[in-house]
């Protein structure tokens, strides 16, 4: 009895011990962590905006507008998010023409799909498909839409598609 009690102080102590080092760690890694989503974000709406973008202003809802020298409406941008992916969330980045309809593309900020399988949503080939479509009307050839899924990865593929379709709707709510 005393051996079992012994093992289960010292399980507990080195488990503690264990918590506290995570603990510190996600305190002084937190603040980085944040720092550079929020850069790569800032970068995905400049890489997603249409050529002719010279400022880009942040609007509620997480919509970005961006203008021309002109200081007119030259574009939209904003984030995506399906909870459909094969290996959870698929969260985009998602451009559109000054109609708030058109798409220009995408970029993609959090994907945790099959390597080698679903990550090929980045690849040229499968985004190259989605420029200047509706993006409220997105939906994969098996489904009755005009997306090629990624072979092996329709879901996916589906998952993509409601997320630009979740990025428009906000667009809308905001022009």
């Amino acid at each position: 009895m005393k051996k079992m009690l012994g093992l289960v102080v010292s399980l507990t102590v080195i488990s503690g011990v264990c918590a506290a080092v995570l603990a510190y760690v996600n305190e002084i890694t937190a603040d980085p962590i944040r720092e550079v989503a929020e850069k790569n974000e800032k970068a995905a709406v400049r890489k997603v905006m249409p050529a002719n973008v010279s400022t880009i202003e942040a609007k509620e809802g997480g919509v970005f507008v961006g203008k021309d020298d002109n200081g007119a409406v030259a574009g939209y941008a904003a984030k995506g998010t399906s909870g459909e992916g094969y290996g959870g969330d698929i969260e985009l980045m998602v451009g559109f023409e000054k109609d708030a309809k058109t798409l220009v593309c995408y970029e993609t900020l959090l994907a945790t799909e099959t390597p080698g399988l679903g990550m090929k949503l980045n690849s040229p080939d499968f985004k190259g498909q989605f420029g200047g479509k509706d993006g409220a009307s997105l939906k994969v050839v098996k489904d009755g839409g005009a997306i090629e899924a990624i072979t092996s990865a329709t879901i996916t593929s589906r998952a993509v598609c409601k997320a630009i379709e979740a990025a428009q709707g906000k667009v809308a709510s905001v022009k």
